[in-house]
């Protein structure tokens, strides 16, 4: 496939392209919004626009800028980790408010009349004309009886939180929204104002999680205008607990390649030792672990020794053998061979063992090849010696 683009073409792009890694502000230009959108498909983030302050009441309306600076205030992750700082808009953030017992939630476990059910709808009627005309506490008085008189209307609760919204009150508002998706998970308003509650609490994730659920179950202009002022920091949020888990991944990796480091070279003095060993030490085998000497001196009819008059081994070139370290090195066979060092009447616990027989074997063998000597399998262990008569040959001389 051909380029669509001339030479002059591709020099522009590559320069806009550089401009965006020095800038990437840039992208919330409006002008370049396609090219934001595009990289947005792909699965990319763009770096949150510097809003200019704007001021906020607990509805969400907005009123006249004013000159102040907006406030970064540091997370906690901040003062945990100051490498990886995470400055947030904290713009129209509030102070939050205490609950009190004045927040009627009514009887769950009442079951309500069809009169109460009216006398309570009467009630939210003449709340909802309350809040309209801007008379909050009213509302509240109101929303407090129609809930006494139907506690399981999920509705009553998410409009009693607008209210407590509008009051500057977004711990009652959670409260209150939160009772309502108890009782019905699909309430649309009560995750509206229970993310807007949170938004002005400074809790950016939850709200976008809250407002997200809202314009998923019913779409409305003002729950997506409330969402995108929340989105840039909770972007920020999430990019940095993504940024703590990797790097707390990482150090933990590199923990375990450590202590593997240090475990390995360990095992590599432990082994230079012994193979620097000089000559057989008389409280047990060097690297085995066996108290009382070597282990194979416990067994029924000793450790063979070397034929041909060429004596005892050289112990030191006999340990730096590979097979010998791998053979006292294997869990199984190193308890079999402590077992019989402390009572040699326990070989035959391991007669039927083939790994302890084999390991058994593989020993003589070893000592009778450096020894000079020749080597008979079976030769010293148990059984071994000349088979008694047996009935068959009674008689026939």
């Amino acid at each position: 496939m051909s380029c669509p683009f001339n030479e002059e073409q591709l020099g522009q792009l590559k320069m806009f392209i550089e401009i965006c890694k020095s800038q990437p502000q840039i992208l919330n230009h409006p002008k370049i919004a396609f090219f934001k959108d595009y990289i947005i498909s792909l699965g990319g983030t763009i770096p949150a626009a510097t809003f200019g302050a704007k001021t906020f009441t607990a509805s969400g309306d907005s009123v006249p800028q004013s000159n102040n600076n907006s406030e970064k205030i540091p997370s906690s992750d901040e003062e945990s980790e100051p490498e990886s700082d995470v400055e947030l808009d904290m713009e129209g953030v509030i102070e939050p408010d205490v609950l009190d017992d004045s927040q009627v939630m009514g009887d769950q476990s009442k079951e309500t009349t069809d009169e109460e059910r009216d006398q309570s709808d009467e009630k939210r009627s003449a709340a909802m004309r309350a809040f309209s005309e801007q008379n909050f506490e009213e509302a509240i008085k109101l929303y407090n009886e129609a809930i006494q008189l139907n506690p399981q209307s999920a509705l009553l609760f998410a409009k009693r939180g607008q209210v407590y919204l509008k009051l500057n009150k977004p711990n009652a508002c959670i409260k209150d929204c939160t009772q309502a998706l108890e009782l019905n998970c699909d309430s649309a308003a009560a995750y509206k104002f229970r993310g807007r509650a949170y938004r002005l609490l400074g809790k950016f994730e939850e709200a976008s999680h809250d407002l997200c659920e809202s314009l998923k179950i019913d779409y409305d202009d003002q729950t997506n205008e409330w969402l995108q002022e929340v989105k840039p920091n909770a972007e920020k949020l999430r990019q940095h607990k993504l940024t703590m888990q990797r790097r707390k991944e990482e150090k933990e990796h590199q923990d375990k390649l450590r202590r593997a480091r240090k475990a390995q070279e360990a095992r590599a003095r432990a082994a230079q030792a012994q193979a620097d060993a000089p000559g057989f030490p008389g409280a047990g085998f060097p690297g085995a672990g066996f108290p009382g000497g070597f282990p194979g001196a416990g067994f029924p009819g000793g450790m063979p020794r070397g034929g041909g008059g060429g004596g005892m081994p050289d112990i030191a070139s006999l340990i730096s053998d590979p097979e010998i370290m791998a053979l006292i090195q294997d869990p199984d066979v190193a308890m079999a061979f402590q077992d019989v060092s402390s009572n040699p009447a326990n070989f035959v616990k391991y007669q039927n063992n083939p790994k302890v027989a084999a390991a058994i074997e593989k020993l003589q063998s070893k000592f009778f090849s450096a020894a000079g000597g020749t080597y008979c399998a079976g030769a010293g262990a148990p059984g071994s010696g000349p088979k008694p008569p047996t009935d068959d040959d009674v008689g026939l001389d």
